[in-house]
């Protein structure tokens, strides 16, 4: 995303919150019911109103880019028609966002540069384990480096 001010980048954030939440709408994920999209509109009516309406300490790009992963990790890294119309929507508004794979990335770079990348970590190294999206070396490679930035953080 180009150098925006935080009013820009909030704005353009909150356009693709309400494309997360458009696109759950119209195609709940696999096992969601009306308690779970409930939750995830409530949630991402909160991430919304942290990115516009900030307490003033926190009305800057570090406390946007941990909201920013907040709102992009499940369509980062989910699956389906509901990922696939959030990416197709936010391409035809050019809002600037793009979809990556932080895993393959963490995994070539051999290094968590930071606490959002941890914190992803964390969440997803289980559950990818029992998916079968990384494999046993993948996982030790991992469970290694998030070790290894554990020493540093302390």
């Amino acid at each position: 995303m180009a150098k925006l001010n935080y009013k820009e980048q909030a704005n353009a954030l909150s356009e693709a919150i309400d494309i997360a939440i458009d696109s759950v709408k119209k195609f709940p994920p696999k096992g969601f019911d009306e308690t779970h999209l409930n939750h995830f509109i409530t949630t991402y009516l909160e991430f919304k109103n942290n990115a516009l309406n900030p307490e003033p300490q926190y009305r800057n790009s570090q406390s946007l880019a941990y909201i920013k992963s907040d709102v992009f990790t499940y369509f980062q890294e989910g699956s389906g028609d509901a990922v696939n119309d959030f990416w197709k929507q936010v391409g035809e508004r050019n809002l600037g966002f793009l979809r990556e794979n932080k895993l393959v990335k963490i995994l070539k770079r051999e290094k968590i540069k930071n606490r959002i990348e941890y914190d992803f970590l964390i969440d997803v190294i289980v559950p990818y384990q029992q998916e079968g999206l990384i494999n046993a070396a993948e996982a030790k490679q991992l469970a290694k480096m998030l070790a290894e930035f554990e020493k540093k953080m302390h």
